[in-house]
């Protein structure tokens, strides 16, 4: 069952198909996850662990999902964090958590209803991905940051094959980001029956 959902949403082929998708894998998401050895949440996590001081805040957890994050950011002393996500139903899972401090409906992709340098950081598993968003998603999250905030992503490979190293180079040589952190190659989902490589990426903000 969870890999025809996972085949569902990265099929989708706009932002509505793929929120209806995951609202109706909202109910089983964490438990086939877990199936799956989903590895993108410990990853990002440690990242921004490394170079984030505990309590810092608040934070943007942008493709929130059912809170995976959130509750784990919790746990290892960051309280403060806003879940945003382009599904409904994934959020009222995330919202049962007692994980945030607030929730967003929005697309990562579009303007963001934030001001300029509202977060600590903002973290993004799962989202850069195929069906999901490419570096059209990445100037919001990077003008929701604060400067000397964080931004971690983790990014399928076939999607960082396609671009994103030049445009965060050509963010860096602007002043806007610079990199921390690239982690080697690995499976998000080992335990899939199909899995593909991906990365994970710590940037700083830095104007």
């Amino acid at each position: 069952m969870g890999e025809s959902k996972l085949d569902a949403v990265y099929g989708a082929t706009n932002p509505a198909e793929l929120a209806a998708a995951y609202d109706e894998w909202a109910g089983s998401y964490d438990s086939d996850m877990a199936d799956f050895g989903y590895r993108h949440p410990v990853v990002a996590l440690a990242l921004l662990t490394r170079y984030l001081p505990v309590g810092a805040g608040p934070i943007l957890d942008a493709g929130a999902g059912t809170g995976l994050i959130g509750e784990l950011l919790g746990i290892v002393g960051y309280p403060v964090v806003d879940a945003l996500d382009a599904s409904p139903g994934m959020l009222e899972v995330a919202r049962s958590k007692n994980a945030y401090r607030e929730f967003h409906h929005a697309f990562l992709g579009e303007p963001l209803g934030f001001e300029d340098a509202r977060y600590a950081a903002a973290i993004s598993t799962g989202v850069f991905t195929t069906g999901h968003v490419g570096t059209e998603g990445l100037p919001e999250l990077f003008r929701v940051v604060r400067p000397e905030g964080l931004i971690i992503l983790t990014v399928k490979m076939t999607l960082w094959e396609s671009g994103f190293p030049e445009f965060l180079a050509k963010a860096e040589s602007e002043g806007v980001v610079r990199s921390l952190e690239f982690t080697p190659a690995y499976a998000s989902m080992p335990n899939g029956e199909v899995t593909s490589p991906c990365v994970a990426v710590a940037l700083a903000r830095t104007s």
